[in-house]
């Protein structure tokens, strides 16, 4: 999530292209998107090499490793946007790229972003499509080459909150899973995450996520540093301490609340690197994505 988001996404509706062409789409909810009302006339979903916007139809894009270098393991990566668009390039293509080169097979969730045009509930719409991907991925591990006890999920800014949310919300399922598959990720990653609804939120994510008049009771149950238990999945949490959009409360807030219940965590703070900066912290000679790995091996992963 960049700083001029809007302007980005000026740019998006005005140069849209097709999106990862290169890449099959898989369908999310090939019966019907759940929880979902009929799109306005003038709701129509954009895509662009660098934004998805006025997502409907939620799919995966599979980034998938060669089976002779694959190590089982596979993470879903959630782009983040401040739930109001996708950053599909900067937060997704080339996240999945660095996986695949570590023999990690990844897949990018273009989820919908919550509106009250397209959603019944659209508290949550997002989740919903989280929860769906991990279902998806793990019914197909097999058929993928991966280890359905490895698969984990990445998220950057609101998709870092999305990435928490599925995390510590994952027993209450929210859509149809008859075959009772687990919705737990194996682990999580959250790149400067959107944690807490509370005074150190990102407002954009907050208001765009629950509205700006929520309950107590909602923003309590989307502070997830509120939700963490013994049973959430092993975290790892890189931040940088010169963010200017999502306060780095966020970070420390979570981290104390894996310590606090036990869970196996590391956390890694950039003194310099701001927000939004994908792959690539160019104000630190340490690379994040290092520290990923060694992370990824240490827990068996």
């Amino acid at each position: 999530m960049r700083k001029f988001i809007s302007t980005a996404f000026a740019i998006a509706i005005t140069t849209a292209v097709t999106f990862a062409q290169d890449v099959a789409p898989i369908k999310l909810y090939p019966g019907g998107v759940p929880n979902s009302k009929p799109a306005p006339a003038d709701y129509k979903e954009s895509i662009t090499k660098d934004w998805a916007l006025k997502v409907t139809d939620p799919v995966l894009l599979p980034y998938l490793v060669d089976k002779a270098k694959a190590t089982g393991t596979a993470v879903i990566i959630y782009p983040g946007g401040g739930y109001g668009g996708l950053s599909m390039q900067n937060e997704g293509v080339n996240i999945a790229k660095a996986f695949n080169e570590i023999g990690i097979s990844a897949f990018i969730l273009k989820y919908r972003l919550p509106s009250d045009a397209i959603m019944i509930d659209k508290t949550i719409g997002p989740l919903q499509d989280a929860q769906a991907a991990t279902q998806l991925v793990r019914k197909r591990a097999g058929e993928w080459g991966i280890n359905p006890a490895k698969i984990g999920i990445i998220g950057f800014s609101a998709g870092g909150h999305l990435a928490s949310t599925a995390e510590t919300h994952y027993k209450d399922a929210l859509i149809p899973n008859k075959d009772n598959i687990s919705l737990r990720p194996d682990f999580a990653i959250l790149m400067y995450p959107v944690i807490t609804f509370g005074d150190k939120t990102h407002q954009g994510s907050k208001d765009n996520l629950i509205g700006t008049t929520p309950t107590q009771a909602m923003v309590d149950l989307y502070s997830n540093e509120k939700q963490v238990t013994e049973n959430t999945p092993p975290t790892l949490i890189i931040m940088a301490q010169d963010d200017g959009t999502v306060p780095i409360e966020n970070a420390v807030l979570f981290y104390s609340a894996l310590v606090k219940n036990k869970v196996k965590t590391e956390m890694h703070l950039y003194q310099k690197g701001g927000h939004g900066f994908g792959i690539d912290n160019r104000q630190s000679p340490d690379k994040w994505f290092d520290w990923c790995k060694h992370w990824l091996a240490t827990n068996g992963f």
